[in-house]
């Protein structure tokens, strides 16, 4: 007879199985807790097993008094009751067994995870069980056969047939003395109905059944368990591409035959929340896993990816030194090289993008500064520099043109590469998305009056392209003088390119300014943007919230 084992955890439950005349616990792997899902694979695994018999272990503190946790396994064991009515339920107290299972591992084996201790603790927790298992005990507890129960399961349903085929000729009997063709014609339909009811529920079971079925692992076996070599256990290498839908990962996933369904990996996928979180790259998957170990690692990526972010009002010198730093590990040479290449050409979409690009650059200046569009980008970690630029560019480009940019910023007499120029210095003079687009109906009103734009983060890019240090530049004084046409205090009109790379929001604020008549703005000491119409009101408003922030060095 066999005996499974069951270590019970919030998020995991190692499981275990005994045969009682051997007497020896085989660890069986873990099954995730998921919504009650786990109650029908404990049920799969009874039946793989044909037994009705389990051991759980039953947690105490050090004092041998109860815990949460043991308020946790009492209410797991009535629900497993629920889901198998004749299962027969055994608790065998269990004390730092995980400690124990962890110690045994390491004994022998170096490479093991959280799964494996769960595993084997829950073998521990049998072994215990079985071995103050008295044989006595096993043949007067011995459970029903499957055989057996189904015949007398068929057997029950027979008499209940019989009992119930006759109380109905009686009862229509009766009916039809007593009452009129209307009864009849009620009865009839209460009877289509109670078929209807029937049919939806044995629906309803049907299709429960097939969703865990198709939930389980391709191959039902575990390839840990397996010594000899089995084709069944070999890895498949899998890829999710970037962009890749959940409908055609579900559907990859079937055709490598990894999954048993596509739509019920879907239907897993969405229930769980968790259907925008696949993670795009290279996976090595086993076709022993289920359902809900594919999605776990669907869900926090592959080893052969890599994240990089690039953020609304950096610079390119900010991203090299990223990409050049320990974390990422890209060689200075082949930074650079990506940086300076020439990508007009490089597809339609980013060769309508850099339309508008200077072919000439004050020095010091990156070509591509202010056309990397700030996200969080998946690439592979053999992808190179080049890659990270070409997916920027392309999102900049998807941006500008679902937006009509190009449109918009012609109806203020600008080109492209002005709008973008000009959207950077909003990014970087406006505190918030909400100040933007009246910061950008400032500057309009600058360029349209003939007036410089008088902005300090211009002269503060101008004097970090010679003088990042600081050792020429000393003060603010020194740094508005520099004879730089970035220099926007000093030379009237837009600097010559971006000084950063501009957010979706303050492209927008770029193409619609607020309707407003500003031509003065300052964030105050409180981080409050203050506007003004005059430049005595300006004055004022400066010595009123603007006596630290408006002398920091630039």
């Amino acid at each position: 007879m066999k005996i499974i084992g069951l270590d019970v955890g919030t998020r995991r439950i190692g499981t275990a199985v005994a045969d009682s005349t051997v007497k020896i616990a085989v660890p069986k792997g873990t099954i995730i807790v998921n919504n009650g899902l786990e109650f029908a694979e404990i049920a799969r695994l009874a039946r793989m097993n044909n037994t009705d018999w389990f051991v759980l272990g039953f947690p105490r503190n050090n004092q041998g008094r109860t815990t949460a946790q043991t308020q946790y396994v009492k209410e797991f064991a009535r629900n497993l009751k629920s889901t198998i009515p004749n299962a027969k339920i055994k608790f065998q107290d269990e004390s730092l067994t995980s400690v124990e299972a962890e110690a045994r591992l390491k004994s022998r084996r170096h490479n093991y995870e959280k799964g494996d201790i769960d595993a084997e603790a829950a073998a521990i927790i049998l072994q215990d069980f079985i071995e103050g298992l008295s044989p006595a005990s096993l043949r007067e507890s011995a459970p029903v056969r499957r055989g057996q129960a189904a015949k007398s399961a068929a057997a029950r349903a027979a008499a209940a047939k019989t009992s119930t085929s006759s109380s109905t000729k009686k009862s229509a009997k009766s009916a039809k003395s007593s009452k009129g063709k209307g009864n009849s014609m009620l009865k009839k339909l209460v009877a289509i109905l109670l078929v209807l009811f029937v049919i939806a529920g044995i629906g309803a079971g049907i299709a429960f059944s097939w969703y865990n079925q198709a939930l389980a692992a391709y191959y039902d076996i575990d390839c840990n368990q397996i010594q000899e070599e089995d084709t069944r256990c070999e890895t498949v290498n899998f890829t999710v591409e970037p962009g890749a839908t959940l409908t055609l990962v579900g559907d990859n996933l079937e055709a490598a035959d990894l999954v048993r369904n596509s739509v019920a990996f879907q239907i897993y996928m969405r229930t769980q929340g968790i259907s925008n979180e696949i993670k795009t790259g290279e996976y090595h998957f086993r076709r022993d896993m289920n359902v809900p170990k594919i999605a776990e690692a669907l869900r926090h990526g592959s080893a052969d990816t890599f994240s990089f972010t690039i953020y609304p009002g950096e610079t390119i010198r900010d991203i090299k030194a990223r990409l050049t730093s320990e974390e990422y590990g890209f060689k200075p040479e082949e930074v650079n090289a990506a940086f300076t290449k020439d990508y007009r050409g490089e597809n339609d979409g980013i060769s309508k993008l850099l339309a508008s690009l200077p072919t000439s650059f004050e020095p010091g200046v990156e070509p591509l500064e202010g056309y990397l569009f700030g996200d969080t980008y998946e690439f592979y970690k053999t992808d190179s520099v080049e890659k990270i630029v070409t997916t920027a560019l392309d999102a900049m480009w998807a941006v500008v043109d679902s937006n009509n940019l190009i449109g918009k910023f012609a109806e203020h007499d600008l080109n492209l590469h002005q709008g973008i120029t000009l959207a950077s210095i909003v990014q970087k003079e406006s505190g918030s998305a909400n100040n933007q687009a009246t910061v950008a109906q400032i500057f309009y009103r600058r360029l349209a009056e003939g007036m410089s734009l008088g902005s300090d983060v211009t002269t503060q890019y101008a004097v970090n392209l010679v003088d990042p240090d600081r050792k020429t530049y000393t003060d603010n004084v020194a740094a508005l003088e520099i004879d730089s046409p970035y220099n926007t205090r000093k030379f009237a009109g837009l600097p010559p390119g971006p000084i950063c790379n501009p957010g979706v929001s303050a492209l927008l604020a770029v193409a619609n300014p607020a309707d407003t008549t500003y031509l003065y703005f300052l964030t105050g000491d409180d981080g409050m943007m203050y506007y003004s119409y005059t430049e005595e009101e300006h004055n004022q408003k400066i010595v009123q919230y603007c006596q630290n922030l408006c002398n920091v060095a630039l």
